[in-house]
């Protein structure tokens, strides 16, 4: 669904963006944002509330004007071709979007006709989706007596009413149950493997995980980080050393034994008795060379030794300098003015 034509300046990748600013006034949203999205991959967006990440994803859906930079999706000039664009990609918010009052099936019709999809085509489009996403059963249900997650698998069965080449999903299991969020990944994941393109916005770090192939950080309307998940792991440094000795009686002199190593930087061991394993954070190759040596030297039998890069969390935290949901979005809503022309 990518477009051929001669666009001057026209991107390979799935998404591409390059300077992307976005002023309210003097508060910048956007400050000079670079991204490159492949075809058939899911890029994970990481950052605090209100780091632009909706922004960002109001600007490549044609919701919002950028102040100034380039955007391109699936070929098409977010600015200078708004209308052919939306006829390649999905979009699913935070919150359900569909009509309370209309039955499921409704739903999904109309949205199919808005596409100027046939009346047969979109009946069957809607019948095909609502099946897909286990709703066949409450399909002539209004949507108002669906619960959250039905909600939410409408919503993205909406999103997809068009084939989308790219889809955009912008914290899709905010609210979401365990079960129902597992559920909405596994249906990504669905897609992905189907050759769709996913822009993924997650304060979830085990979201972005699951599903992302890439990330990119953003803070303060700014990307201070991106690459894969254990490049971003290993960026911010430090593992943790995971040995679990043969003889669980052996567990606690052992942690004593390495606390008095003396090896200079080693940070203090841990005892971690429910894996019956002390944790050794080392910060360098040589600090974990000289504790292998140490277990050894003291003829130790060990069932396990592992090491641990930081958790996804902790890249966050480390990167941001905030935990995840640590602060409210407080990017105004668009004016008339400032958003595209439909």
């Amino acid at each position: 669904m990518k477009r051929t034509d001669n666009d001057p300046g026209g991107a390979s990748g799935a998404v591409t963006v390059r300077g992307l600013v976005k002023h309210y006034g003097a508060t910048k949203a956007l400050d000079g944002v670079d991204l490159d999205v492949r075809e058939g991959t899911v890029m994970g967006v990481l950052g605090p509330n209100g780091a632009g990440k909706t922004t960002l994803v109001r600007i490549l859906s044609t919701l919002l004007a950028p102040t100034s930079g380039r955007a391109t999706v699936a070929g098409y000039d977010v600015v200078r071709r708004p209308r052919q664009l939306r006829r390649v990609i999905g979009l699913t918010g935070q919150y359900a979007s569909v009509d309370e009052k209309l039955s499921g099936r409704e739903n999904l019709y109309l949205i199919g006709r808005l596409l100027d999809l046939p009346r047969k085509e979109a009946r069957s489009r809607a019948d095909a989706l609502l099946e897909r996403f286990s709703l066949t059963e409450a399909a002539r249900r209004p949507a108002a007596t669906y619960s959250g997650g039905m909600r939410r698998r409408l919503d993205l069965a909406a999103s997809m009413i068009g084939r989308p080449a790219v889809l955009f999903l912008d914290e899709p299991t905010t609210g979401l149950d365990p079960r129902t969020r597992n559920e909405v990944w596994d249906e990504v994941k669905r897609l992905v493997a189907d050759g769709v393109t996913v822009l993924l916005t997650t304060q979830y770090m085990e979201e972005a995980e699951q599903l992302a192939g890439e990330l990119t950080v953003v803070d303060r309307g700014k990307v201070i980080a991106s690459g894969g998940i254990e490049q971003l792991k290993a960026r911010v440094g430090g593992r943790t050393l995971r040995i679990r000795p043969a003889d669980p009686r052996r567990l606690r002199p052992l942690a004593t034994a390495l606390d008095e190593l003396g090896i200079t930087g080693l940070a203090g061991t841990s005892v971690d008795p429910e894996s019956g394993a002390v944790l050794v954070p080392v910060l360098s190759d040589e600090q974990l060379t000289a504790v292998v040596g140490a277990v050894t030297a003291r003829g130790i039998t060990l069932s396990s030794l592992t090491t641990e890069l930081p958790s996804l969390d902790e890249v966050f935290l480390s990167l941001t300098g905030h935990r995840a949901g640590a602060q409210r979005d407080t990017a105004p809503a668009e004016t008339p003015e400032e958003a595209v022309a439909v």
